[in-house]
């Protein structure tokens, strides 16, 4: 039996194979849970990824389409979700965006509009989603568990997506005092530098990934994401009972080290 085994599972974020959403998804069926997956903005790339799954090419694996910025599409994903499943168990929220104009060196520049675009993707959405899926987690209550990229310190060319992480962080903390008292707990996983297809997206993203991999006393390998799913699935497991808030490093042991 799979420490997941009956729990009923919502994976966004999942667009590509090397995704660590993907593997979070692949390691919780392998673990026995059931899973639904959100897709924006292409389902139709969500569902191809999907086949690739343990569930196998001919499964009907719930995909439903949510852009997390979009109110109407929040205030209807209990009803969508509610098609498949009567509620759920466990969130992983796998998602962050930011405009090109807020990144590469841009933190000076940046419009408010960008800015605020960017935060409202990678930071208030962690909130808006947990909102939207609470009313589904009664029963026992359950894990909502965020990808994170260490916050406590400025990062060359990250720029904006860094106060956004900051605030998921500060976000996470507050939700789980909010959602506590519902049997809920909330969770980062802090992954060190994959090469995902949101990290393409960062300039200078290989210059980091180098140095990242030189001081981690454990190594670093940018294309496993398989340490970091593993994470995930063990904070939506029943062996977190009493954590809540916490951020957990998955990044060979970088954030330890001052030198």
């Amino acid at each position: 039996m799979g420490i997941l085994e009956g729990k009923r599972i919502l994976v966004t974020g999942v667009l590509t194979q090397n995704s660590i959403a993907f593997h979070v998804a692949k390691i919780a069926q392998e673990e026995g849970a059931q899973i639904l997956l959100t897709a924006y903005p292409r389902r139709t790339l969500t569902e191809r990824i999907a086949k690739r799954l343990p569930s196998g090419p001919d499964a009907s694996l719930p995909v439903i389409e949510l852009d997390v910025t979009n109110a109407t599409q929040l205030a209807e994903l209990p009803d969508r979700i509610r098609e498949h499943v009567s509620g759920l168990d466990g969130v992983v929220h796998a998602i962050g965006a930011a405009p090109q104009t807020a990144l590469g060196g841009n933190f000076l520049n940046a419009s408010w509009e960008d800015v605020g675009s960017a935060i409202h993707a990678s930071t208030y959405s962690l909130k808006s989603l947990a909102v939207s899926c609470l009313p589904l987690m009664k029963d026992g209550g359950g894990s909502i568990v965020g990808l994170d990229f260490d916050a406590s310190q400025a990062w060359p060319l990250y720029d904006w997506m860094g106060v956004a992480k900051a605030g998921l962080e500060s976000c996470a903390r507050y939700l789980a005092k909010y959602v506590g008292p519902q049997g809920v707990r909330v969770n980062l996983v802090a992954a060190g530098p994959l090469d995902t297809p949101a990290a393409q997206g960062i300039p200078g993203f290989h210059d980091v990934a180098d140095v990242w991999s030189e001081r981690a006393p454990l190594g670093w390998k940018t294309s496993d994401p398989v340490p970091a799913a593993k994470a995930c699935v063990a904070l939506l497991s029943d062996w977190f009972p009493a954590t809540t808030g916490e951020i957990v490093h998955v990044d060979g042991g970088v954030n330890v080290i001052g030198a």
